[in-house]
């Protein structure tokens, strides 16, 4: 059977995982670790990708991934290409590192975000690698650690290393000799995107940061004796035919929105139904947000439009209110609506980073300079 096309689109949610080719150990010490995450975490603010959860397992991984404008397959092409060189260089080894292409599931957030946080940040205590809860909680090789403050955040990248240049300081006259002073304070640099996501996830526990990580440990405590939770695993749309999203289009509510465990199941009187395992959950936002993109750019290929015109059409499509778009909210539907536009004014209207940035009033950083490379 061929296989099936990865879903993907800007701001979808998404549970990634690879494993070593015949199960073997990708990461054979706390040196090869630290180089994939050295490499991811360049990549994530790059191209503006959020990791919400992540594990290292000596012979896989688990990511829970929300893209920006760059493609999914683009991210982790080069996470693991790279890592695989690297890997390959310092074992003395050559081949494949990795177990065919990596596996990728598109997944609902609302009942799901919190649910596969914890359960990706368990695999430790899960694979035996760590014995308790304790344990875990110093665990580097887990985000866990960095949501509770324990470690360092590695997803952080490392500013590169400046020559640290010294010029006289202005004295009066008989000031001693000698004094110095560096060169002048530049502005506060902006946060790293994995330390605004670690901010957003203790958002849903609390409201300060010390009551949200005692709530979020306790969460994660509670799901320990769930084990490998199989309605985690995807599932949850009717497979579609080929790459025509349109297809998964007309099915049965029971067929492409089934219920998310067999609990849920049973509360309504009936089976898990048909899955797709590339899916978690109802897959409404997937569904939506391609055919609105798809019929979006089909009339401006016809009818070349503005990009305020643009983004009058997107806002009132999604019915998302223009000002909250332009305001420094950050619900959900905003930033769907806000990578949604950004994708068809640069990709398909061929519009500059820079005045997408100025009319969504965003940073050049997250829009212009991220923009996925196009052909020649």
């Amino acid at each position: 059977m061929p296989r099936q096309p990865r879903l993907d689109a800007p701001g979808l949610l998404q549970h990634v995982m690879a494993r070593g080719i015949e199960r073997r150990e990708i990461f054979k010490d706390d040196k090869d670790r630290k180089s994939f995450l050295d490499r991811l975490a360049v990549i994530l603010e790059e191209t503006q990708t959020q990791c919400y959860a992540w594990s290292l397992i000596p012979n896989h991984f688990h990511l829970l991934l929300r893209t920006g404008l760059t493609p999914l397959s683009k991210v982790m092409r080069r996470l693991m290409t790279g890592y695989a060189v690297t890997f390959n260089k310092r074992h003395k080894r050559s081949g494949h590192l990795f177990q065919n292409r990596y596996k990728s599931i598109v997944c609902e957030e609302d009942p799901y975000l919190l649910e596969l946080i914890r359960y990706i940040h368990l695999n430790p205590l899960r694979a035996g690698v760590v014995k308790d809860l304790m344990e875990l909680d110093k665990y580097p090789w887990c985000g866990h650690s960095a949501i509770l403050g324990k470690r360092k955040n590695p997803l952080i990248p490392q500013p590169p290393k400046q020559p640290n240049r010294f010029t006289p300081l202005n004295c009066s006259k008989g000031a001693p000799t000698g004094i110095q002073r560096g060169p002048d304070r530049p502005n506060r640099p902006e946060k790293a995107l994995a330390e605004k996501t670690v901010e957003d996830v203790l958002l849903h526990f609390g409201d300060t940061k010390s009551a949200s990580r005692r709530t979020y440990r306790e969460f994660v405590k509670k799901g320990i004796d769930q084990g490998k939770r199989s309605e985690l695993q995807g599932g949850g749309l009717v497979r579609s035919a080929g790459s025509n999203k349109a297809g998964l289009l007309g099915r049965k509510k029971e067929e492409r929105d089934p219920p998310a465990s067999p609990e849920r199941a049973q509360a309504r009187g009936g089976g898990l139904g048909k899955g797709d395992e590339r899916i978690l959950g109802s897959g409404d936002f997937v569904i939506q947000a391609l055919n609105r993109a798809n019929e979006l750019f089909e009339r401006s290929v016809k009818n070349p439009i503005s990009l305020d015109e643009l983004i009058t059409r997107v806002t009132k499509d999604r019915k998302v209110d223009l000002e909250d778009l332009l305001s420094s909210k950050r619900t959900q539907e905003i930033s769907n609506t806000r990578a949604i536009i950004s994708y068809l004014a640069a990709i398909e209207l061929r519009n500059s980073g820079t005045s997408i940035a100025s009319q969504l009033r965003l940073s050049e950083k997250s829009v212009s300079r991220r923009l996925p490379r196009r052909a020649p």
